[in-house]
């Protein structure tokens, strides 16, 4: 299995943001990763990129059988073999000044060998040596992997002809079934939200995830989690399966983009260091299991362990705290999601709400409820989508045309569930709010609450359509995005090798206001959280306020463990006092808050 050649990855954003950033990046060595849970989408890509390719392209219709499984698998594998072109191509250019052989040597960290051997060659005199080491460094290059990401919730149960559940139908299985009939290899699918069984029990009948030897899988399987526990709970499932997870990526729970998964007050920094002292733990509870599986099925079994590795994303914006992350915490990989949205060269933004990113400040990005899933989700503020929503609701006609069906869950008013983004529920739901005869107060809130929620499988799609020009919805053509709090310190549009740059420390792309330390952030984010709580606590509800308590709990135990941490954080002594004064004003925010509405809480604290 290759070595990543670069020490950070692109994780998923929105449906359309990463859907192509595999043609954009990956032979440049860097790692990126894109939903595939939109199968329209994947079929407008699939249109645009045929063409580009100079290869026929022969329309999958919703009409065929299986078109879900072959618009993904299809496109997977178109994208595999450009990639595996792009390589091609790369490997028989010649080392000139502004040409894509240069940019990938000279992007990559000055820690790399290969980046070392590049400036031996760079810099050599002797033109049977230099010809000698540009043959080695042709010979090195490799591709970033192609990965792909299903969020286990988005999963509707699909009908046949007939009106009855199609067995390993759902969309969440079908879109696994399309990857794992592609022919990528040493690639990674990213389960995100969550345990789903009947997913993962799916996927212990998929050979193409099975060890080929120690360590060597065509496909990895790869947990996104925003605790130990979860880490242990996915994995000992998986294990019982005979299927191995290589790799834990940790999440902020707040500090992201998309949707955002609140931890019950548990901070980033005391949750790499669990699964830092934990490490050999989580290994040795999983191998006896993965063996006895294995074993079970008749597979070959292996003497040790196949690796696992941690990586971390969610609120990275400094080379300082990625360093810090991958020596401290001993992060294989660090995600840098949000800064990317400004850089054209790997994601997909159109022009109109690439402006509106480069001018966003704190407030415009909101912890919203506009998700049909009924999980927070960050919400650029100022799209075309929101005026849109607001528009309809102005006019009478609070909700959106349900095309998609990705998010269809609720079923309070119909037998089939519905999108409660829908113009059909939202209908209803207002409907019967005003036959409630509420007060006045209590029906405008919820009222607020039935209309911000919004059509997200078009609003995350249609970039595409304005970028490319491709089909994809007719007359829907508003755009949502979903950027974490760090945009606001990213103003610029940046080119590839700029953002590179500033991830290894060798530029700076910061513009914003005087940025905190990404935990600092991230605890901000919680303090934000907690007062939401705490202003709609009923204190007479003893189950939520015992979850608010040690939600709060969990809150001080993170700052007493980010103080004993501060002079680990940075080598710079203005760093480590700013870190120590955004922890001070954290700790007495925490307290007034606790004082204000938890008073009991503080008396039990003295």
């Amino acid at each position: 299995m290759n070595n990543p050649v670069h020490s950070f990855h692109i994780p998923v954003m929105g449906l359309a943001y990463t859907i192509d950033s595999p043609f954009k990046v990956a032979r440049f060595g860097i790692n990126s990763v894109l939903s595939i849970v939109e199968d329209r989408l994947v079929e407008s890509m699939r249109n645009y990129y045929y063409q580009q390719a100079n290869e026929p392209y022969i329309p999958i219709t919703s009409q065929e059988d299986d078109y879900r499984v072959r618009r993904i698998t299809d496109y997977l594998d178109l994208m595999n073999r450009t990639v595996q072109g792009q390589i091609d191509t790369l490997k028989n250019a010649a080392f000139e000044t502004g040409s894509e052989l240069v940019k990938y040597f000279e992007m990559l960290p000055d820690s790399s060998k290969l980046k070392s051997l590049y400036n031996k060659m760079a810099q050599s005199d002797d033109q049977t040596e230099k010809a000698r080491l540009e043959h080695v460094l042709r010979s090195q290059i490799q591709p970033g992997s192609i990965d792909v990401n299903i969020m286990t919730k988005v999963d509707k149960n699909n009908l046949d002809k007939d009106g009855v559940v199609v067995d390993n139908g759902s969309d969440a299985i079908r879109a696994l079934e399309g990857y794992a009939k592609s022919t990528l290899t040493n690639s990674s699918i990213i389960f995100s939200a969550g345990l789903n069984p009947r997913l993962f029990n799916y996927l212990e009948n998929c050979p193409g995830f099975d060890a080929k030897g120690p360590g060597e899988f065509d496909k990895k399987v790869v947990i996104k989690v925003s605790d130990y526990r979860s880490a242990l709970i996915q994995g000992k499932y998986l294990a019982k399966k005979g299927v191995w997870v290589s790799e834990f990526r940790v999440e902020s729970g707040l500090n992201c983009g998309g949707h955002a998964f609140a931890t019950d007050g548990f901070l980033m920094g005391p949750i790499l260091d669990e699964f830092k002292n934990k490490k050999d733990e989580l290994v040795n509870a999983l191998f006896p299991l993965y063996t006895n599986a294995l074993q079970l099925k008749g597979k070959p079994v292996f003497d040790e362990p196949h690796p696992i590795i941690l990586t971390v994303q969610g609120g990275i914006g400094t080379h300082e705290e990625d360093q810090f992350l991958r020596q401290y915490y001993g992060a294989a990989s660090t995600g840098w999601g949000t800064p990317f949205l400004l850089v054209p060269e790997a994601t997909t933004v159109d022009n109109d709400t690439l402006g509106k990113l480069q001018n966003a400040r704190q407030a415009d990005v909101v912890l919203s409820k506009a998700s049909p899933l009924g999980v927070r989700f960050y919400y650029l503020k100022g799209t075309t989508a929101e005026v849109e929503k607001l528009n309809r609701i102005h006019h009478g006609r609070a909700g959106s045309p349900c095309t998609e069906k990705h998010l269809v869950t609720n079923t309070e008013f119909t037998t089939e569930p519905i999108c409660t983004a829908s113009l059909q529920y939202q209908k209803l739901k207002l409907a019967q709010l005003k036959s409630l005869n509420l007060p006045a107060h209590e029906h405008h809130r919820l009222t607020a609450e039935v209309v911000e929620k919004e059509c997200l499988c078009v609003g995350l799609s249609n970039a595409v359509s304005h970028v490319y020009g491709v089909p994809f919805l007719k007359k829907l053509h508003a755009v949502t995005i979903c950027p974490g709090p760090n945009i606001a310190y990213f103003s610029k549009v940046a080119s590839l090798a700029e953002m590179t740059d500033h991830i290894y420390g060798r530029t700076n792309l910061l513009t914003g206001p005087e940025r905190p330390h990404m935990f600092v952030n991230e605890l901000t984010q919680y303090l934000n959280y907690l007062k939401e709580q705490l202003v709609d606590l009923d204190l007479l509800d003893k189950k939520r306020v015992t979850y608010v308590k040690n939600f709060c709990r969990n809150l001080a135990d993170g700052i007493t463990y980010y103080q004993q941490l501060t002079p680990n954080v940075d080598e710079s002594p203005a760093a480590q006092e700013a870190f120590s004064r955004g922890l001070a004003e954290a700790e007495n925010r925490l307290r007034m808050l606790m004082q204000e509405f938890l008073p009991m809480l503080v008396a039990e604290a003295v």
